[in-house]
Formats: C-alpha cells, structure tokens, sequence
C-alpha cells in the first residue's frame, strides 16, 4: 500500500469515527429518555448514564391511564388533527402551487412574491388576531382552528416546494392535454396531480410530522382535557405546583415517538425524492 492510498484510508476511518461519534451524541437525549422511562421517579435525574438495572414497566401502565382518559384517546385526537392537516395542505398547496406554476394572471409575480415572505412571519405575530377571530366564531376548544388554516393553503413552503417541482414537469404534457380538448381542470387533475406524487408525499410526511409535534398552537386552542392532544397532555405530567410524574412523561413521550417514527421509515423513500426532485437544496 502507498503512503497516499494510506493516508486516504486513514481519513476516511477518521470521518467514520467523527461521523458515529457525532451521531451517538445526538442520540443520546432520546436513548436517556428512553432509559429513564424504566426507572423511577427519583433515579431519573440521579443517573446521566444509559444503563437500567432493574427495568421498571409500570411506568408505561400507570402513565396510560394517569391523565383521566386513556392515552389512546390523546393518540386519536392527534391523528384527526394531523390527517385534517394533510388533506387541507395536499389539496389546497397543490391547487396553489398549480396557479403559480402553470396559469398566467395579473400581477403573478407580486402575489408570488407576497406568498414567499408569509414564510418568514413568525407564527407568533398571527396567533393573536387569529385567536380573537375564531373566538368569535365560537370555535375555540374544536379542531377547527388548527384545520382551516390548511384548507386555506398558509403553508408557503409547501406552496413554493410543488411550484418547484410543477415547474421541472415539461409543458408539452399540458400542450398535449389542451389539444385533446383538456381544460385546467382536467389537466391539474389527471396530468399533473398523478406526477406530483414525491412532492404530495413530502408534504404529508412534513405535515405530519410538524402538526404531530406541534404545542404552541394546540395550547392555545384547546384548554378543554376532552380535547387534548399528545403534546398539550404530555404536559399534564409536569405539574408546577406539586410532584411532576417524570417516569411516566418519558413513558408516554416514547410512546408519541412511535408514529413519528413509523411514517418517516415508511416515506423515507418519497421524502428523499421529493426533496431531490423539487430544485431545494
């Protein structure tokens, strides 16, 4: 071996290591959490190491069920939210991201424009106005003001992700629809939405994932317990005024982990061909 093929090698078993050292560190908030949700209460922060000497499940059992109500029941209120989400952002970002992509109108490039910057409002300047509004409309304590806003396509990122995308697509498609006597409609629909797949799927996966993990918003609408979902019930554990049932918030925090985790395994494919396919980088 030469000494140039020896010091490549030596590099790259270095960038290995860094890499796996770095990747450890990062996980290891989460393999903590993890441990701690099988020891108890007053072991969790007397011990910063990984090991568990006696497993303790009850944890698990006890937390399901500590809150009033099954933590399924927090589970599914999730689910309606975050599947309410996905359907609002796929059907109106993508209806969107076709009018910017492909129509011709007045002052496109303004409205276009506009959209972009809405990405760089922080979600707290909103809240309040949006608050009063749907107060008044009686919606508060519902899964309605963390809905519409989707149905309404105020996720500009996704918006500008499928333009990217419907702008790689090649217009002889549309030409070719138009000829067949095929309006916009038409076309949106049985042209370019069956294309959009890695962009549709990237967009759910966010969608899920951002909603799913999402607190700020779900505790300032929902104050009823019926209504809970997993992150505003997760802080039912940690109470301010008297004990806090650490064990038990890192049992079902690993818990609420799981989804997260299946849908990002399962649409870890489209996700990476999305991201390639839309021009970010």
């Amino acid at each position: 071996m030469t000494k140039s093929s020896a010091r490549t090698a030596t590099t790259r078993i270095g960038k290995h290591i860094v890499l796996i050292a770095v990747g450890i560190l990062m996980l290891y908030p989460l393999l903590w959490m993890v441990a701690s949700s099988l020891r108890p209460d007053e072991e969790i922060f007397h011990q910063a190491g990984l090991f568990v000497g006696e497993p303790r499940l009850s944890n698990y059992q006890d937390g399901w069920s500590a809150l009033g109500q099954p933590f399924s029941h927090y589970i599914w209120n999730s689910l309606i939210v975050a599947l309410g989400c996905i359907v609002g952002n796929l059907v109106s970002c993508s209806m969107a991201a076709y009018a910017f992509a492909r129509l011709e109108f007045r002052n496109k490039a303004a409205f276009f424009a506009i959209m972009l910057m809405t990405i760089m409002l922080p979600i707290h300047v909103v809240i309040v106005p949006q608050y009063i509004l749907f107060s008044q409309f009686g919606w508060t304590n519902t899964f309605i003001p963390l809905i519409l806003p989707k149905i309404l396509a105020t996720d500009a990122f996704f918006i500008f992700l499928m333009v990217q995308f419907i702008r790689g697509l090649p217009r002889e498609l549309d030409e070719a629809a138009r000829i067949d006597g095929a309006g916009h409609v038409r076309t949106f629909l049985r042209i370019i939405l069956p294309l959009m797949t890695p962009a549709l799927a990237t967009t759910a996966i966010f969608t899920f994932i951002w909603t799913w993990n999402d607190f700020f918003s779900q505790l300032i609408y929902l104050t009823d317990p019926d209504v809970y979902t997993v992150p505003v019930a997760l802080r039912s554990f940690v109470d301010s005024a008297s004990s806090s049932s650490w064990g038990q918030l890192f049992a079902m925090s690993v818990v609420s982990l799981l989804p997260v985790f299946v849908v990002f395994l399962i649409g870890q494919r489209y996700l990476v061909r999305g991201i390639a396919t839309t021009g970010i980088k």
